[in-house]
């Protein structure tokens, strides 16, 4: 018998759509781009040929449209990893429940993710208003280990060779690494992007080693991100968001990859002159090449 979700559960707006996101199937492209910023939405759907739907609640702006005859959205998550668990899980629901009968459907849908964000580089040879594509998220955040099937994920060599030469403390959660999808970061590497493994924070001072007024327990840690190297895959840059979306994009099945324009260089102190108007390129380049 198909399992009827309760509506403590599945939280629906009085119109049926999600209570977070407000969207109902029509409302959603096949291809979703992610950015952290609710400013951005509108830089991004500026690039769309058409812009056909608009929504917002709270920090989750949405505009859906299309591109090179495609049916596109972008929609703003806010920052973190908790915020993406929130808008993906819907995004997922939107297309894989119904939603009148608070029942999964038989048939899965996937969608494609395309983070489009910003982020500080743990690498000296990565310059500031360079473009990187995540082949790895470093979940430092603890958000996957909630969900079941998860073990693959935090039980291997290169999570355990992490643990030991970080010397990772105990009182945290036990990193996480998930893969991108391979095709789309091919994709990003024949645009001359960056690429390497994102280590994802659960906030943006402590945990990513900024000390203003309160220290940290390791201040050593961007000196160990960096210094790390398994098989070839190096930490490249530090954000708040990818782990997480690629987490849950393997776990319901959906593809991912993230792309951040780096405005920050942690080792050499430098911050970019103008990030929004990189962003920008970024955008462009992105739309014009992966859609």
């Amino acid at each position: 018998m198909t399992k009827t979700l309760a509506a403590s559960e599945l939280i629906l707006n009085p119109d049926g759509s999600l209570y977070h996101c407000n969207l109902l199937p029509e409302n959603l492209g096949d291809t979703v781009f992610l950015v952290g910023d609710p400013d951005r939405v509108p830089t991004v759907s500026a690039f769309f040929d058409t812009v056909d739907f608009k929504t917002q609640k709270r920090e989750i702006v949405t505009h859906t449209g299309t591109k090179n005859g495609k049916k596109v959205t972008v929609i703003s998550t806010g920052m973190g990893t908790d915020n993406i668990d929130i808008v993906l899980t819907e995004l997922d629901a939107v297309v894989n429940i119904d939603l009148q009968k608070r029942q999964i459907k038989d048939t899965h849908k996937q969608l494609t993710f395309i983070r489009l964000g910003t982020s500080g580089s743990l690498q000296k040879d990565i310059p500031v208003d360079s473009f990187l594509a995540s082949t790895h998220g470093l979940g430092m955040d603890g958000l996957l280990h909630f969900y079941k099937n998860s073990e693959a994920f935090t039980y291997n060599p290169f999570v355990e060779k992490f643990i030991e030469e970080a010397e990772w403390s105990t009182k945290l959660s036990r990193p996480y690494l998930v893969e991108g999808d391979a095709d789309l970061i091919q994709k990003a590497k024949d645009l001359g992007f960056y690429t390497g493994v994102t280590a994802t924070a659960c906030g943006f001072y402590g945990p990513q080693g900024r000390v203003l007024r309160l220290n940290v327990q390791d201040s050593l840690l961007n000196e160990k991100l960096s210094k790390f190297e398994y098989n070839g895959l190096k930490i490249t840059n530090f954000e708040m968001e990818t782990s997480a979306i690629f987490g849950l994009s393997k776990l319901l099945g959906h593809k991912a990859i993230s792309i951040n324009c780096i405005i920050a260089n942690r080792f050499s102190g430098q911050y970019s002159q103008d990030y929004k108007k990189s962003v920008q390129i970024m955008i462009e380049k992105v739309l014009n090449n992966f859609i």
